[in-house]
């Protein structure tokens, strides 16, 4: 059995939900990642974000037509640091 690396925490799409730790993404170790790989460009993460937090909305939408989708905002977008200044 292989230990999942980093790279491996990626979302498994329309459940959104983390293929290496099975936890809803973006999992912890996928904000780490995703923190170093946009390192000084804030603005560029957060747009990428958005993009996939609708996505899932709507995906999430589909797989359960009759209850909407949970409010995406805080999974994905809230736990980004915002600098002040």
């Amino acid at each position: 059995m292989s230990v999942p690396c980093a790279r491996d925490h990626v979302a498994s799409r329309p459940t959104w939900r983390c293929r290496a730790c099975g936890i809803a993404w973006p999992c912890s170790a996928a904000k780490v990642r995703l923190l170093a790989e946009y390192r000084g460009n804030t603005p560029g993460l957060m747009v990428y974000l958005v993009m996939l937090r609708e996505e899932a909305t709507a995906q999430l939408a589909e797989l359960n037509p009759s209850a909407p989708p949970p409010d995406l905002h805080r999974r994905f977008t809230d736990w980004v640091p915002v600098r002040s200044g």
